[in-house]
């Protein structure tokens, strides 16, 4: 026998946050009319994310209620003042905030509940028609009744109570790592709330960095890795990515490099929309050809971004136009805008955090990280997810990344290992090495890989002068690669060598010519000779015909005059 019930089917809804990231990593926002637990050790940020939740919802037509146990609202308001969010307008208008915080002269007496407290905020949301709520550091009122039962009993009451009067709820406690209180609030509530979001706040190679985790969400999907959790100037934001990364189209249009050479080498240019890495040595002038594609870029009217972690602004400009490369006159406009950062002030999720808001300020259809090593301050898991999370935050949006890198193990010139992992992810990667000969450091640029089309396997010099930066061709010679003065004088010895045989093959020319002319002179004088005989022929033949004719009438005449006949015709 089988036994249905016919249960009403209760559909999930949520409600925006309005928080760069955090409505990503929950697929959506928080569960709406119910309760979502914040829970970290102290500086995570716990207050400034659920005010901000709350103040967007404000915002958005979402009356809030924020009653705060730990600070009293005036300073709550007064810190927030720095994120611009305008808290004293929102007051007077859709956000109530109720000092809850137990002052130290106060005496308990008898059992303490939160009804009261409960009955005051229904009639204030009701009044404001409050959708949301948050009670920030509930730890602390509740660690005053000292006693496990207790506590566990009004957080129920409090759960129940929001999801009574369907209010979107936010509750912010401590985790017990002291060990002073007898219940821990994080352990207990993730097992009542409908959300858990953890955040912690901890040393990574001497730098800060906060992080957020969503542990748990009932009747949904979300991302339940660890994310990057900023407080910026604007309060808080998510280092957070789109699940279908890798969904993007990929262009087959080319774009220049900026040194026509390496545009042949390439098989016509980069890739519209691919990453492209350019790892050296220091002063290997990999500086240099990003600005020769920032030029290109400009000069076809691209829009360009330009991220600097190791020279200034001034500096960049100023060392550029000594080779030629001036990008100024690009500065004072829309199409390029070059930003310096210090490497070192930020860890590495939150420089891509900046990154991230750098590129959907400013809108580049070419960005230059220069040089990317310079924010990866560990060994850890951000070496390989760090170059990942740029490069696919270009390529959803058809961006064309150029970034440069240091080499690894000390910088020794033949190794091409560049010390993070953007070298497997990238399309397209141009290694410059330095060559030393004859008391000479010269560069030589390799293309190592370009997916998708042929490239060159040749070794180019890369030379960098006052006119700018050019590719030449390297000369071998009994097995040693040949640059700069070397390959300068093997060219100027074989040049003279062109230019002696090309004196012998014009010496033996003008010989040549020089018989030719004489054996034409004197075929020329034997058809002169044989001319003049043939007229002397042509006399003697004439001269010997009026010869015989002339015999033949002398022998005429001398016969009349022989015959009889013709002295009886002969008239006296």
């Amino acid at each position: 026998m089988m036994i249905t019930t016919n249960m009403p089917i209760v559909q999930l809804n949520k409600t925006s946050t309005g928080i760069i990231g955090l409505d990503e990593v929950t697929n959506g926002g928080l569960p709406q009319g119910r309760c979502t637990l914040l829970a970290g050790g102290p500086g995570c940020g716990k207050t400034v994310l659920a005010l901000q939740v709350l103040v967007n919802g404000a915002k958005n037509g979402e009356p809030g209620i924020f009653v705060a146990f730990e600070e009293n609202a005036e300073r709550i308001v007064a810190n927030a003042a720095t994120f611009g969010w305008d808290l004293p307008d929102l007051q007077n208008k859709n956000l109530f905030f109720l000092d809850g915080k137990p002052r130290p002269e106060d005496i308990w007496a008898g059992d303490f509940d939160l009804t009261g407290m409960l009955a005051i905020l229904k009639a204030k949301a009701d009044q404001l028609k409050a959708k949301r709520i948050v009670f920030d550091s509930i730890d602390v009122l509740l660690s005053l009744l000292d006693n496990p039962k207790a506590e566990r009993r009004e957080l129920f009451r409090l759960n129940d109570w929001l999801v009574e009067n369907g209010m979107t709820g936010i509750v912010t406690c401590k985790n017990n790592d002291s060990g002073l209180s007898g219940l821990d609030y994080k352990d207990f509530m993730q097992y009542m709330v409908d959300c858990v979001i953890s955040l912690t706040h901890e040393m990574e190679d001497r730098i800060a960095h906060r992080s957020l985790r969503v542990v748990k969400y009932r009747g949904t999907d979300f991302f339940s890795g660890q994310v990057t959790f900023l407080l910026g100037r604007q309060g808080a934001e998510i280092i957070a990515f789109p699940k279908n990364d890798y969904n993007h189209i990929a262009s087959k249009e080319r774009i220049s490099s900026g040194v026509s050479r390496l545009d042949s080498m390439l098989g016509g240019g980069y890739y519209k929309g691919s990453a492209i890495l350019l790892s050296g040595a220091p002063g290997t002038s990999k500086t240099t050809l990003c600005g020769m594609f920032m030029l290109a870029a400009c000069l076809r009217g691209e829009r360009c971004l330009y991220v600097s972690f190791d020279e200034s602004v001034s500096e960049i400009v100023r060392n550029l136009k000594s080779i030629n490369i001036d990008l100024e006159p690009y500065m004072n406009t829309e199409l390029l805008h070059i930003e310096s950062i210090r490497g070192s002030q930020a860890g590495t999720e939150e420089h891509v955090g900046n990154l991230r808001k750098l590129i959907e300020f400013y809108q580049p259809s070419c960005f230059v990280i220069d040089p990317l090593s310079a924010i990866i301050h560990s060994d850890g898991d951000s070496r390989r997810r760090m170059p990942e999370k740029i490069i696919t935050l270009t390529k959803v949006k058809g961006i064309t990344l150029l970034c440069t890198s240091l080499l690894g193990n000390g910088g020794d010139s033949l190794n091409e290992e560049t010390g993070i992992q953007i070298s497997a992810v990238a399309d397209t990667w141009i290694h410059i090495s330095y060559s030393i000969l004859g008391g000479e450091r010269n560069r030589a640029l390799s293309i190592i890989k370009s997916r998708g089309s042929e490239h060159s396997n040749q070794v180019r010099e890369l030379i960098v002068d006052r006119k700018g930066i050019s590719l030449a061709d390297v000369y071998q010679a009994n097995g040693e690669v040949l640059m700069g003065t070397a390959r300068w004088q093997k060219e100027q010895d074989e040049l003279a060598a062109e230019q002696l045989l090309l004196a012998s093959v014009e010496h033996k020319r003008r010989i040549i010519e020089l018989a030719q002319n004489e054996v034409n002179a004197k075929v020329d004088i034997l058809k002169v000779e044989l001319a003049v005989k043939q007229k002397d022929l042509e006399l003697l033949l004439i001269s010997e015909t009026k010869r015989l004719k002339h015999i033949d009438v002398s022998r005429d005449e001398i016969s009349t005059m022989r015959s009889g006949d013709g002295l009886l015709n002969k008239k006296f």
